[in-house]
């Protein structure tokens, strides 16, 4: 362990010497000499488009200033502007237009490599003579959502310290989201577990967005979506309208950026994880695309530092956008990737650590074709889409260990743990319509019919993996596949009732055809937001949301497809939101959360499934594969604080959540207790500093109260009560145990730019948990020692990137 310190720390000093040597001093940098001054200055390009985000119509005449520059542009017919020989350097863009409100777009970084492309969508002013004394701001209102909603760009995601330009990383810092573990993705969502959050990647909902993800649920260690596709993200928590459903706690909108349609262009980056090659240009004078290809590097990173498993994976992702005429447009969009899981066992401790784990190996896609048409006042989205998966996981085989102290249960070492070899694969059709009827009103309603034509599950857990309430063995083999269909109908209207007073009243209607009990559901939505001034709001937002348990629970057992109903949630939020400055924003939320039809563990009476998918196999029974009631109860309430800054002509930004939060659930014997993902304080605080267009500093820090336990059984008089080996968690005080240590890190990032001729070259250094504290992530039984032993994150872990833009 000293050892790899020394060589982290060694790593850091290193690099931090290489970035030093480039230039004289870093945060005294001068900025490049300017053309008065004789000599020659690194200039870019910003290219674009104006649209209306109510009809998607091109806005012409709009203005489009640099902020504090005398440089500008009007936009065309077309909506499209173009502002050339720029300075190279970060700056804002204010765009305005009659009838619009006006927008700031922040982190606008003109390079001399590849032009900066940007797509600005105006919000129409509800009353038109007012236009003119509405300030410029730097955050957008969602007309979907109300209430608990933030929206990142890009440049959000890839600077932020610690996520490795991962976007749920990104969003996990944002009010309402715990700590789930340093090494993974999950988002547990004011109290809810991974499973109950949705993902849309440009109109398509993507049941898992990870590599090496976790079947029947959306975590994973690293996105499979590359930032340098992504144009923005909006992130809700609760209260989201009613074209969102089938999930109950959060959704995650991606839209994926257009490639530039002036000039071909590319990328080559080395990141944290990974390197690739990237591609953009036009097609013709109707289009553009976007292509890419990334090749992870962790086999080597992890072979280095000793690791007894060794992941590797691939992606590629591409986006094609072409215009039929002035009103007709596709786009198609397609993601995939492979992974793969292998392992080392040179020696007793990888052999005996190997045999805890499963061996994944992942590869899937998603790809969807969109047709969006324009008819004056308003638009719509028909989106063909299909998402596929194929997972293969298998417990390692070396060196099992049984779980049992002291017991005479033999273990046929031939077999292995578990076994989940299964496909599923979902083809949609969605289509979505947008009316601005009025200035005042806007209705959108539509469709998504879904029909998974291919799941086969071939399936085994051995009966010491799967043991019921009464801690006999229950040995399960599944050989199955079927076919499901789904489909949801929604409509919703949002209208002003005045200049202070906005009501959206929606309502969803799901079908599933695959379960037998409770296949139609109705969820009612309303939001009320009302102005006390012009920068000071009160939102309320109440709902109902479901969602349809996941198709591997269903082979679980052959009871569950009757047991089994969609999971309800009813949830209320009140919310006051002041914008301080046109750059700095201050939101108050609390809301309450209601859990009705919870899948509850008949196997575990005392649980609910959450979390549904567990990592370490040997601990419990996995992704669901045991008899479930539809039962289970609970409830999440709390309250957040929000204040974020964005990048201006003041060059700090920077963001801090607040969260008190608290979760309590019933399983089947009755008795309430706290949520496996119930973190009653959590802290999130990221801040930056432009010195210059050249040098930029990071930090953030995160702290979260720790996570309940469960108590293992450790004496045999213990066993003897609860019927359960020694080794083996004691539901009987599920979650009672002592929680987790305080979770604590500090990340820092510093970023350097070079504008060259032609070129940019963007480089940084990532150094996660600088204080290098061993954060707790799990409580685990040692065999070897027949005594508990307590898992801990990596510790001071430094990384380095480097992007060169042509």
């Amino acid at each position: 362990m000293i050892t790899r310190t020394l060589l982290r720390l060694l790593l850091c000093c290193t690099v931090w010497t290489w970035l030093m040597s480039s230039s004289t001093t870093v945060f005294s940098q001068q900025p490049a000499p300017s053309d008065a001054q004789g000599q020659a200055q690194a200039k870019g390009s910003i290219e674009g488009i104006v649209r209306s985000a109510g009809t998607q119509e091109p806005v012409s005449g709009a203005k489009v200033e640099v902020v504090g520059k005398k440089f500008g542009a009007i936009s065309n017919v077309a909506g499209k502007f173009s502002i050339k020989n720029i300075p190279a350097g970060v700056y804002s863009l204010k765009i305005s237009a009659l009838s619009f409100e006006p927008y700031i777009q922040s982190d606008v970084f003109v390079g001399t490599g590849k032009a900066y492309t940007v797509t600005i969508e105006l919000r129409q002013n509800v009353v038109q003579l007012q236009a003119a004394e509405v300030e410029a701001s730097y955050f957008r209102k969602n007309s979907e959502t109300i209430t608990s909603t933030q929206m990142l760009n890009s440049e959000d995601v890839r600077r932020a310290p610690g996520v490795q330009e991962d976007v749920v990383r990104a969003v996990a810092l944002l009010p309402g989201v715990g700590v789930t573990s340093a090494g993974r993705n999950d988002l547990a969502v004011r109290g809810g577990a991974p499973f109950e959050n949705l993902f849309l990647v440009d109109n398509i909902e993507v049941p898992n967005i990870n590599h090496f993800g976790s079947q029947g649920s959306t975590g994973g260690p690293l996105s499979i979506i590359n930032i340098d596709f992504v144009r923005d993200v909006s992130f809700s928590t609760g209260g989201f309208g009613a074209k969102y459903g089938d999930r109950v706690s959060s959704v995650t909108n991606l839209t994926l950026r257009e490639g530039s349609e002036e000039r071909f262009s590319g990328k080559a980056n080395l990141s944290a994880t990974g390197f690739g090659l990237f591609a953009e240009g036009p097609i013709s004078d109707k289009g553009s695309y976007l292509i890419g290809v990334r090749r992870s590097y962790l086999d080597l990173i992890f072979k280095l530092a000793g690791f007894g498993f060794i992941p590797q994976y691939w992606d590629l992702t591409a986006k094609v956008n072409y215009r039929l005429d002035n009103k007709n447009t596709l786009s198609f969009i397609t993601i995939g990737a492979l992974g793969t899981v292998s392992f080392t066992n040179d020696t007793e401790d990888k052999r005996a650590n190997n045999s805890r784990i499963t061996a994944p190996a992942q590869n899937q896609y998603f790809s969807g074709i969109t047709w969006k048409t324009l008819f004056g006042n308003g638009f719509m989205n028909v989106t063909l889409g299909r998402t596929y998966t194929n997972y293969t996981t298998s417990q390692s085989q070396f060196s099992r260990v049984p779980t049992t102290i002291g017991s005479n249960d033999s273990i046929d070492v031939s077999k292995p743990l578990v076994r989940a070899n299964t496909m599923e694969g979902e083809t949609s059709l969605r289509a979505d319509v947008v009316l601005q009827a009025t200035n005042a009103l806007e209705l959108s309603f539509g469709n998504i019919a879904k029909f998974a034509s291919k799941l086969d599950y071939d399936l085994f857990v051995i009966g010491s993996g799967r043991l019921d309430q009464n801690g006999k063995q229950r040995e399960i083999t599944v050989d199955t596949n079927f076919t499901a269909f789904r489909n949801a109908t929604y409509c919703q209207a949002s209208y002003a009732l005045t200049d202070e007073f906005k009501v959206t009243a929606g309502v969803r209607a799901d079908y599933y055809g695959f379960l037998t009990k409770t296949n139609f559901v109705v969820s009612p939505r309303l939001s009320l937001s009302y102005a006390l001034t012009p920068v000071q709001t009160v939102n309320v937002s109440i709902g109902r949301y479901f969602q349809s348990p996941q198709y591997i629970w269903l082979v679980g057992d052959p009871s569950n497809r009757a047991n089994l109903q969609p999971i309800r949630v009813d949830q209320a939020v009140l919310g006051y939101e002041y914008i301080l400055a046109s750059d700095l924003k201050l939101q108050i939320e609390g809301y309450y959360k209601v859990y009705g039809n919870y899948p509850a563990r008949v196997y575990r009476p005392q649980a609910v499934l959450a979390p549904a998918a567990y990592e370490d196999v040997t601990n419990d029974i996995p992704f669901g594969l045991e008899p479930l009631q539809s039962v289970g109860t609970g409830v999440s309430y709390g309250v957040e604080l929000f204040l974020q800054k964005k990048l201006s002509e003041i060059p700090l930004y920077g963001l801090m959540s607040l969260s008190w939060n608290r979760s309590l659930f019933t399983g089947l014997d009755g008795a309430e207790r706290v949520g496996a993902f119930n973190q009653p304080l959590i802290l999130s605080l990221a801040a930056g500093y432009r010195f210059s267009n050249e040098w930029e500093l990071s930090s953030k820090l995160r702290v979260a109260s720790g996570l309940p336990t469960t108590p293992y059984i450790t004496t045999q008089d213990r066993a003897t009560a609860t019927g359960f080996p020694i080794g083996t968690p004691d539901f009987a005080r599920y979650n009672e145990g002592d929680r987790l240590k305080t979770f604590y890190a500090i990340d820092v990032r510093l970023d350097k730019r070079w504008y060259l001729t032609g070129l940019q070259l963007v480089t940084y250094i990532d150094v996660q948990n600088v204080t290098a504290r061993a954060n707790e992530a799990s409580i685990q039984w040692k065999p070897q020692k027949a005594t508990t032993v307590v898992n801990t994150a990596l510790g001071l872990l430094p990384s380095i990137g480097v992007t060169i833009e042509f």
